[in-house]
């Protein structure tokens, strides 16, 4: 640590040294936290302080950081709930589309397609209309999940776990889809499926863990 940092240069580093998650709402907690103190600084030495020991006791006042780091921790995990919903939300968006009747190989069939591609396709439709249901309903919890100590306890892990088992499943039955298929182009199937389907999930696989170990943090 350089020796002209300030006593609020210290803090604010030490603070973002204990904290992880999304860049952007880290960054505007980090200029909240030093908004605050400076407000404070400058009161203090309206009181007559020096400016060294205005900073060290609006420091003080301000917290330690084994009090504050908790509820920052807290609030990046709501922000990155969010986050892994939206993304759940769009991913699904998309399967309208890739499960459109004629569009792809596994349904343009002259013949019926099996009795298992067909509950698979029923199936998957239950579990994205579901799966679409929940991350919105997340999405909106995740804007109230502040002010209310259930939710901003819980949501995190809910909303990670949630993401993850959507994905994993939907990624799987689509694979499945185009493995039961009895269409001539089964590798555009395995094109489709990987592309607009496992990719984006498994990015949502990606969010979800950072979630999670946000929630656990």
């Amino acid at each position: 640590m350089s020796s002209t940092s300030t006593p609020v240069d210290t803090y604010l580093a030490a603070l973002s040294r204990s904290l992880a998650g999304p860049r952007r709402r880290k960054a505007d907690l980090l200029a909240e936290a030093r908004d605050h103190l400076a407000d404070a600084t400058e009161a203090l030495e309206a009181e007559g302080l020096e400016r060294y020991d205005a900073e060290r006791a609006a420091v003080s006042d301000f917290g330690e950081l084994s009090d504050v780091v908790p509820g920052y921790r807290a609030e990046l995990a709501i922000s990155q709930s969010r986050r892994t919903a939206m993304m759940l939300f769009l991913a699904l968006m998309i399967q309208p589309i890739v499960w459109q009747g004629g569009a792809w190989a596994w349904n343009q069939d002259p013949v019926d397609p099996s009795a298992l591609n067909s509950f698979l396709q029923d199936f998957v439709r239950a579990v994205g209309m579901a799966a679409i249901a929940g991350a919105v309903l997340s999405v909106v919890a995740a804007g109230i999940g502040m002010r209310f100590t259930i939710v901003r306890d819980h949501l995190s892990r809910v909303t990670a776990r949630f993401a993850l088992a959507s994905a994993v499943v939907i990624a799987l039955t689509g694979v499945a889809m185009a493995s039961t298929s009895t269409g001539r182009e089964a590798p555009l199937s395995f094109a489709v499926v990987g592309a607009f389907v496992v990719l984006p999930l498994a990015l949502v696989s990606l969010q979800a863990g950072r979630c999670l170990r946000l929630a656990r943090s």
